[in-house]
């Protein structure tokens, strides 16, 4: 049996957070924001992943967190990919992404060995708060995006990473925990 998976080290958000993401919920463009209890920072995204590899991406995710403890990241700025005129993406940047980068960079390797997509744009450290569906009242999120592009949202302990279910549905994605590994000693 198939379901959408993804790997993950998921975040708390702090009252700034949900703040901005009330802002872009009421500027009245056309995006779809995160819902704060489903804030994450993606790894790596798989698809459709079958049941009987969860345990051989459970020994991958393993291997790619091997000999990494706790660590501190920041969460600052925001920012949108592609780009400005052409927001398709509204994310807060990360200081201290160094361990995500090389978590998710083994994980990239390594998965693509089990059939799994490489990641054709390279991973930037980032968390995902909102995506656009059309350009409508683009101005009012280039805005908060400016007035936030150095905003400081505080600072995470990322301490487990996180192999998740996804399940599409009408009012939103519904997140489920298939399996965590704890980063520190085995």
């Amino acid at each position: 049996m198939k379901f959408r998976a993804f790997i993950s080290a998921d975040i708390v958000p702090s009252e700034a957070l949900v703040s901005v993401l009330r802002r872009l919920a009421g500027s009245k463009a056309d995006l779809k924001t995160v819902k704060p209890e489903l804030m994450h920072l993606t790894l790596k995204f798989l698809g459709e992943a079958e049941e009987s590899l969860v345990d051989e991406i459970v020994m991958r995710i393993a291997k790619a967190t091997e000999g990494l403890q706790p660590f501190r990241i920041r969460l600052k700025g925001m920012g949108a990919f592609p780009s400005m005129s052409n927001i398709r993406v509204v994310w807060v940047g990360i200081e201290n992404g160094g361990p995500l980068e090389r978590i998710a960079e083994e994980l990239d390797e390594s998965m693509s060995e089990l059939g799994f997509e490489h990641e054709k744009r390279g991973f930037k450290p980032h968390l995902t708060l909102a995506r656009m569906r059309s350009a409508r009242n683009i101005a009012n999120v280039q805005e908060i995006l400016m007035e936030n592009a150095a905003t400081d949202y505080g600072e995470y302990t990322v301490d487990r990473v996180l192999l998740k279910k996804s399940v599409l549905t009408p009012n939103g994605p519904i997140y489920s925990t298939v399996r965590e590994r704890i980063l520190g000693p085995a």
